[in-house]
């Protein structure tokens, strides 16, 4: 699938994807600098679309480690099956609300999302954060991407720790959510 007509079903489907464009590399960046993903065994992506952070997570990640990557969308599901056929790269095309399903009883390094929390149901929202945090090693970290200072609140009833950093280096500003 070509990049316009990634950005048409984007545009599309702006009610699932919640974004005006995909996440810029300097975003996906600083999102992935706070993580050790050389280190890490198992990975959740919540909300792959066009696969910008699905490949700044291949590239820091081992080899030997697996990737997990839930999106609802169909047609970005087909296209990221075929930019990414690596074994270790699971394209899941759920909600990430059955992310316990998925997992089996194992547990994430990290979970990192782009997921449009402001247009998900609040039953959803409160599904995927509970699963989200209960995923997790007990070192590993839940990270947003947001546009929105607000959702911090929303985050601070699952986690104890939530920093909020921000950059301007996207299309719009964005806010990355640290989660612990």
């Amino acid at each position: 699938m070509s990049k316009s007509d990634l950005l048409l079903e984007l545009y599309s489907n702006l009610s699932t994807t919640g974004a005006l464009t995909f996440s810029s590399k300097a975003l996906v960046n600083k999102m992935l600098s706070y993580t050790d993903l050389a280190h890490s065994e198992l990975v959740v992506e919540l909300g792959g679309g066009d696969g910008s952070i699905t490949q700044g997570i291949l590239d820091r990640l081992a080899p030997s480690a697996e990737l997990l990557v839930f999106e609802i969308n169909r047609s970005f599901c087909d296209a990221m099956e075929k930019q990414f056929p690596q074994s270790n790269v699971r394209i899941i095309c759920d909600s990430a609300e059955n992310l316990d399903k998925y997992l089996s009883g194992r547990k994430a390094d990290y979970v990192l999302s782009s997921l449009p929390f402001s247009l998900i149901s609040k039953e959803a929202t409160e599904q995927i954060l509970i699963h989200s945090k209960n995923s997790l090693t007990p070192k590993g970290k839940f990270i947003q991407i947001c546009y929105s200072y607000l959702l911090k609140k929303l985050f601070k009833k699952y986690f104890n720790q939530v920093e909020a950093k921000f950059t301007i280096r996207n299309i719009p500003p964005a806010f990355v959510m640290i989660c612990h």
